[in-house]
């Protein structure tokens, strides 16, 4: 089931725990991926191909999106990626951790490819 077009997003408080995600990402007829962040520097703007869910279990950050707003995330919270919505990820200060789900079965470093907003 693809994401409804759009910007990205996150919907604050939306799990509490790892079962609660999975069954979402079932729902979704996604794939999950783990993906441990350490610490990063806040990434320029970009886009995937894929739709991508992204949630959080440990740590926080925030995301930035097409206006350039700093959307904060946290644990418990849910990124939403629409294929194509502009957004970059913000600077890690320490640990996040998050089960990623894509729409395609593939490595998750292929389907988080980035592209530059002019493509």
């Amino acid at each position: 089931m693809a994401l409804e077009p759009g910007p990205a997003h996150i919907i604050k408080g939306f799990h509490q725990t790892k079962a609660e995600v999975l069954a979402d990402i079932a729902a979704q007829d996604m794939w999950p991926s783990i993906y441990v962040s350490e610490r990063m520097d806040e990434l320029p703007l970009h886009w995937h191909e894929g739709d991508v869910c992204g949630y959080v279990l440990e740590g926080s950050s925030y995301i930035i999106n097409e206006k350039g707003e700093h959307m904060p995330l946290a644990a418990g919270d849910k990124l939403v990626l629409p294929a194509g919505a502009v957004h970059a990820e913000g600077k890690v200060e320490a640990r996040m951790v998050y089960i990623v789900a894509t729409a395609e079965a593939s490595n998750l470093m292929d389907a988080l490819k980035i592209h530059s907003p002019e493509q």
